[in-house]
């Protein structure tokens, strides 16, 4: 008994610095500010209010899975009409946000062919804000932008090891969400910055909890997902449905602020435990998403390594790696 008041002690002390921690404030710096362009609305105005699932052609795509277990879809070419899920959205007035961190040398690296090619395949037609987390917000450069389409820069901490820059953009995002997101938008993607979209991204990928299915994992058989496997990290998973890439996630604001809270602060506890992930914020993520299943999952044609070896299924890669150069910009 004395053992487990311990632990509930622990615990709350732990679940309460987390939240105070999320509160930090961070600066941001902006040509256009989209709180000057909407107003603020209700939270019920703003939840998600198109489901078009049920349009959806299962049967399109017979060579690969389309349902899961609890029967949400798995997304490929062939199965939706893309002129009508962004007629639906656009008549909803369906508002997205999308956010990337460019840290350190993966903004010279990466985020003019990031946010150039967002703008011309990301949510074409709808009205986005592309959320900008960098160090060095002077030199983020200017893109042409369609009418209701934004960019925001926002300054943030540079930490010493990449790792940490990986993992506590949770906290950033939630923090992001809480003051700013959740009244002004029906949606927020989450993104790496080392990608190029070459086709169409649009409003078939919206849905309340997002994932995407890691172009390494899919086709093989589980046992071989990397997950984490230290019975003493938060992360650890004996078993689970897929391997999902957090290079790429997203769904309901309300949705991604608890991803977000649940994989800070799981990491926070396993650094008070001296112990780290096998692969950081991805691993916290797809615990997650065992315990708390999407309720779409994007197929490996909406994060796609050019390199791969099969690729028969990948009809239309969508959004693809670029090539790693980790032994230069993570030193």
């Amino acid at each position: 008994m004395r053992q487990r008041i311990s632990a509930l002690f622990f615990s709350s002390i732990l679940l309460a610095f987390g939240f105070i921690a999320l509160r930090v404030s961070f600066r941001y710096s902006s040509n256009v500010s989209i709180l000057e362009k909407l107003p603020v609305l209700s939270l019920e105005t703003m939840r998600p209010t198109v489901s078009l699932d049920d349009t959806l052609n299962y049967e399109a795509r017979q060579d690969v899975p389309t349902r899961t277990s609890w029967n949400a879809p798995i997304i490929w070419e062939l199965m939706f009409d893309p002129d009508f899920y962004d007629k639906k959205h656009r008549e909803a007035k369906t508002t997205v946000a999308l956010t990337v961190f460019a840290v350190g040398r993966y903004l010279d690296a990466y985020l003019d062919t990031f946010l150039t090619s967002a703008e011309k395949h990301f949510m074409v037609g709808l009205p986005v804000t592309f959320y900008v987390f960098t160090d060095q917000p002077e030199k983020v450069s200017n893109i042409t932008l369609a009418p209701q389409r934004h960019v925001k820069v926002m300054k943030v901490e540079r930490y010493s090891r990449w790792q940490d820059i990986s993992m506590m953009r949770m906290k950033t995002i939630s923090e992001l969400i809480e003051k700013e997101l959740r009244h002004n938008f029906n949606y927020v993607f989450c993104l790496d910055v080392d990608q190029v979209f070459k086709e169409r991204f649009g409003s078939e990928a919206l849905g309340e909890s997002v994932a995407v299915l890691h172009i390494y994992y899919y086709k093989l058989p589980k046992e071989q997902y990397t997950y984490d496997r230290n019975p003493k990290s938060k992360a650890y998973m004996e078993k689970g449905d897929y391997y999902y890439h957090a290079a790429v996630f997203g769904g309901s604001c309300d949705k991604v602020k608890a991803l977000a809270d649940y994989c800070y602060l799981n990491t926070m506890e396993d650094k008070l435990n001296n112990v780290e992930a096998l692969w950081h914020d991805e691993s916290h993520l797809n615990k997650y998403f065992w315990l708390n299943k999407p309720s779409k999952i994007l197929s490996s044609e909406y994060c796609f390594d050019p390199l791969i070896h099969y690729k028969t299924e990948v009809h239309v890669p969508r959004l693809v790696w670029l090539p790693k150069q980790y032994s230069k910009l993570r030193n």
